[in-house]
């Protein structure tokens, strides 16, 4: 078997092309002792080839997670290939990271990723040139959301793995000072470099490290900066070189004002961004609640022919009654409560799906850059924070890529307040029982208080645990483009089934749980106060009175939302539905108001995180965290639902 790494910057159209050399075929893990997520999969002509999709990257200095695992792999791993996807339209920029691989001395091939837009504006490659220069193994161009060169990429591919004849370290000219700095230390090239570059000495017992302190800082009083910003300069100048000798441009400037840019002047504008982003975020709950509200219906009535005729089949057969309960009752109430929400879960995801894919939803991060900052939270923050609207784990793990730890850390412990997609069917089915015609802006209301909540604990949280620190958001914007449908589909058709996995598993257990519970002892009425889940729920659901839902089942709802937040309304609808017709929206109103209703919606939002997203929290910046995450959000969730309900019941 034989192994090819896959890099590149992020937004370069990297993951689109492990898609399609694998045929979207991935097996998804985890780095060893991390919890960034690791995919592979097989090349899909040559099963013998198995390709690492490793983290979208700038560069190999380490000085992040992603980095050090991209760095470490290439160093360890010893692949046999190394497939470096490039952003035709933005070739400088993106030759840092080449560079540094091709100084490790593994075999490269380049792909010319997203050529169209380099022809659009006039971008000519001399391929020849450009190969000798950074000793590449073979150049291709693709348009990956077209699958356009794939079948050339694959073929070269296989040559190059069978003949890597000629391939050798690219050395980059330091100058003479730092050349003799780096012979001197007597260890492998790219082993000096990046001893160099992270303060490190060769291990060698005769090596003297008083002549190498000295010579050291000669070089850097002579630069006037670090050694490792000398070594990133002289990098950048040979790439201005290699790109002034290969690189031709054959429209003038104006001629090559990208539409990107022409939208950019309105949608990233500094006083019309935000409220756009607002907009737009509105039109997204608009659209999952008017679109996927027929299916909803179809699906309620579904379940509701399925629970008769399971009840009516089981008591033709004379099953007890309290099968009958666990099937209707717990099972079918429980879960099908979750899964009545799907069509919005699909639309939800293929809508973020189009902000994505399109490059919009990239600007956020610019877009909300200044009050973040302002704040003292970085602007790039914004990018984890809008991942963690679809699960708030994988925003976790993208904050690693946060320059600073004071970033990271901040940006981890407001994650949780980002409404994630197990909170929408929360949303959706409170939405629509008490907010007729109104559901849209209700949700929409209840995530932009998490955003507004998140930006604000940060500040405090700033102010409170660390000390000022400047840091300026330097990150690459896409240009803008036309979604591939089918990409969108498949992510949002991915996500759907997740949900559907998840309500198969997990929330399952949790139902049987509740519903064994709300029967025992045996001979209890079900889900009476007699049973151990009642008096459990009781014994608790005092403190939640002042916020308007002060009985047992809602309390139960909300320990139950721990293990994951779908559990929330699969409990509600194991409890309240049991022994009665209808739907759960219907049965609400017996227990909740308007007021208690939100309330209950602004606690769901902002209480202790799922146990998954707790665990992803100590995984990544410890323990003391984590506790301090469960603590803080269940005080501030306790406090702001019951100032809801105190001022909502004013105007009842």
């Amino acid at each position: 078997m034989k192994t090819i790494a896959l890099v590149g910057n992020p937004n370069s159209g990297k993951t689109t092309i492990f898609n399609a050399l694998t045929g979207g075929k991935e097996r998804i893990g985890n780095w060893p002792g991390t919890t960034v997520e690791r995919v592979e999969g097989i090349l899909k002509s040559n099963p013998q080839v198995n390709i690492v999709d490793l983290p979208g990257i700038y560069g190999l200095s380490a000085f992040s997670i992603d980095e050090k695992i991209a760095r470490d792999f290439l160093l360890c791993e010893n692949p046999d290939l190394v497939v470096v996807v490039l952003d035709s339209s933005n070739i400088e920029r993106n030759l840092y990271l080449l560079t540094q691989v091709r100084e490790l001395g593994i075999p490269v091939l380049l792909v010319f990723n997203m050529w169209d837009l380099a022809e659009k504006i006039g971008i000519v490659v001399d391929e020849d040139a450009f190969r000798r220069l950074f000793g590449l193994c073979d150049i291709v161009k693709t348009v990956g959301i077209r699958q356009e060169g794939i079948d050339e990429l694959i073929t070269n591919i296989n040559k190059c793995l069978e003949n890597k004849d000629g391939e050798d370290f690219l050395r980059v000219d330091y100058g003479n000072d730092i050349e003799e700095l780096i012979s001197y230390m007597a260890t492998p090239r790219h082993a000096a470099l990046r001893m160099l570059e992270e303060g490190l000495l060769p291990e060698s017992g005769e090596f003297d490290v008083n002549r190498f302190n000295k010579k050291l800082k000669e070089i850097e009083a002579e630069y006037a900066d670090p050694i490792v910003v000398v070594l990133a300069d002289k990098r950048h100048g040979f790439i201005k070189g290699v790109v002034a000798e290969t690189v031709k441009r054959r429209l003038p400037l104006e001629a090559r004002l990208y539409l990107s840019d022409k939208i950019d002047k309105v949608l990233a504008n500094r006083v019309l961004g935000i409220p756009l982003f607002l907009f737009i975020m509105y039109v997204m709950f608009s659209f999952v609640f008017k679109v996927a509200q027929p299916f909803v219906s179809l699906i309620d009535s579904f379940l509701s022919v399925i629970s008769i005729g399971v009840s009516s089949l089981l008591a033709a057969v004379n099953a007890p009654e309290l099968l009958i309960s666990f099937m209707t009752d717990g099972i079918i109430s429980g879960v099908g409560s979750v899964l009545l929400f799907l069509p919005n879960i699909f639309f939800l995801f293929l809508f973020i799906a189009i902000l994505e894919d399109s490059g919009y939803l990239a600007r956020g991060a610019f877009i909300m850059d200044k009050l973040m900052h302002s704040l003292g939270l970085h602007g790039k923050s914004f990018i984890p924070m809008l991942i963690g609207f679809g699960c708030n784990i994988p925003g976790i793990m993208a904050a690693r890529t946060l320059g600073n730890q004071k970033d990271r850390i901040l940006t981890i412990l407001i994650l949780p307040l980002m409404s994630c997609s197990a909170r929408l069917p929360i949303y959706t089915l409170f939405a629509s029982a008490f907010f007729k015609g109104k559901e849209a802006l209700i949700v929409f209301s209840l995530y932009a208080m998490g955003i507004v909540l998140a930006i604000i604990s940060a500040s405090v949280l700033n102010k409170a645990f660390f000390s000022k620190e400047e840091s300026l958001l330097i990150m690459e914007m896409p240009p803008y483009r036309v979604p591939n449908f089918k990409m969108i589909l498949s992510h949002a058709l991915n996500r759907s089934w997740l949900f559907v996995k998840k309500a198969g598993t997990v929330i399952v257990a949790a139902v049987i749980v509740v519903w064994l519970l709300s029967n025992l002892p045996l001979g209890v009425d079900p889900s009476s106060e007699k049973s151990l889940l009642a008096r459990f729920g009781m014994f608790i659901s005092p403190m939640f009175s002042w916020a308007g839902f002060g009985f047992w089942q809602a309390t139960v709802a909300l320990v139950f939302g721990i293990v994951a937040k779908e559990i929330v309304v699969g409990s509600l609808g194991t409890l309240l539905v049991a022994g009665q017709s209808g739907a759960l929206s219907t049965v609400l109103p017996f227990y909740f108001n308007s007021a208690s209703a939100y309330a209950f919606m602004v606690m769901s939002l902002i209480y202790i995180p799922c146990i998954a997203t707790i665990a992803a929290i100590k995984k990544e910046i410890g323990l003391k965290w984590a506790a301090f995450s469960v603590a803080y959000t269940l005080s501030l969730g306790w406090v702001l639902s019951v100032i809801v309900y105190q001022i909502g019941r004013l105007f009842l």
